[in-house]
């Protein structure tokens, strides 16, 4: 078994562990400074839209000699109606230059600009002109898009599960929104309907690996009442150990191939388009699992550690600790929190075992009496013998 393969097994088994609810003000922390400087990034730089959402023209053209970037950037920019030109250039050679919004009259100079600079034919300098009117309707649709994918996930956990794993599910995804629109933001690519594509693909990416962590919380947290040997938070921070050699590997999966087209097809290919799709998949998938690891578990736990059963849990709990220490007493499968155990773990093999071992309910029965019980079957009374 690999290495990768051994450390799975034992964070399954409880063998180890990692402390990852009883952490969660570091982890709120640090979501909180990723956040604000997601939050600087769209509020002095702001989001970099493409005409699809602002509006403007495109012309692409193949040209019959090499240019320069800037000296087409030069020759658009003086152009009535032209400010700040983006040139591009495309995998197969193609040069493309989005503008503003332009008129019909000046959409033509640009045109004529470009092929005279070029050396091609004007038909040969492709148009594509989006109003303003549309851009907004292309905005709308993907806002709409956004709220309803929310509240059908707020309505499926809620009915799946409970209130408030959709609460710790929603404040996840939000978390993942925030920072992957802030690193668009930061870096300066264009958002276009590819980037919106690319954000709804991983916010059900990191909703789905959010439902496997909680459906395991959900199995070690059914008999604590009757156990009392194990807090919620023990038995949910269980979950995510028990889950986090999936999630990782999951995510590293999933991360090589948007690497490659990040990396290979954007930076080496020229191919701009992919940048759209490719940033957002890769900081939302990095985002989606330490949400779901660090940020949506422990804010379950909090929300459900202020109920009163199991605020009483937690109290008979570390009751039963305390009581068991001033005896001495070492019981098998008793976890202790931020302590370690005598053989140097820290109590998650004690937690696992726990919640394995079944609990047994009833009334014990009570051992009979060997002189009544012969003299109600007719047997040899107790006694000596004459």
């Amino acid at each position: 078994m690999s290495r990768l393969g051994n450390l799975g097994g034992r964070l399954h088994r409880g063998e180890l562990s990692f402390d990852f609810v009883g952490k969660q003000k570091r982890w709120y922390a640090i979501s909180v400074l990723i956040i604000i400087l997601a939050a600087a990034g769209l509020l002095f730089r702001g989001l970099n839209y493409g005409i699809e959402f602002k509006g403007g023209a495109v012309f692409t053209v193949k040209p019959a000699h090499s240019v320069s970037r800037q000296d087409v950037v030069n020759e658009v920019s003086g152009l009535p109606g032209v400010t700040a030109p983006i040139v591009q250039t495309e995998s197969n050679g193609d040069v493309r230059v989005q503008v503003g919004s332009l008129t019909t009259d000046q959409a033509k100079a640009v045109q004529d600009t470009l092929a005279k600079d070029m050396g091609v034919p004007v038909a040969s300098v492709a148009t594509q002109v989006v109003g303003p009117s549309w851009g907004g309707q292309i905005t709308r649709k993907a806002v709409e898009g956004l709220i309803v994918f929310m509240v059908l996930v707020v309505a499926y956990l809620a009915i799946a599960f409970e209130w408030r794993m959709a609460v710790a599910a929603l404040v996840a995804l939000l978390h993942d929104i925030v920072i992957t629109i802030g690193v668009y933001a930061l870096v300066g690519f264009q958002v276009t309907p590819a980037s919106v594509t690319g954000l709804l693909t991983i916010l059900g990416y990191s909703l789905y690996d959010t439902v496997v962590v909680f459906d395991k919380v959900r199995e070690n947290t059914r008999k604590l009442d009757v156990s009392n040997r194990i807090t919620y938070s023990e038995a949910a921070n269980l979950a995510v150990n028990q889950t986090l050699a999936r999630s990782i590997n999951t995510s590293l999966v999933a991360l090589l191939p948007i690497a490659a087209m990040l990396i290979v097809g954007s930076a080496l290919l020229g191919a701009s388009d992919l940048n759209d799709l490719a940033l957002a998949l890769f900081v939302g998938i990095l985002a989606g699992t330490y949400s779901s690891i660090f940020i949506a578990t422990p804010l379950l736990a909090d929300l459900k550690e202020r109920q009163p059963q199991f605020r009483a849990l937690a109290k008979r709990v570390h009751q039963r600790r305390a009581a068991q220490e001033r005896a001495g007493v070492q019981a098998a499968g008793e976890g202790r929190e931020g302590n370690l155990d005598d053989d140097g773990d820290d109590g998650s093999e004690d937690i696992a075992d726990a919640l394995s071992q079944p609990v047994v309910a009833g009334p014990r029965r009570q051992p009979v009496s060997r002189s009544r019980s012969a003299r109600g079957r007719g047997g040899r009374p107790s006694g000596k013998r004459h």
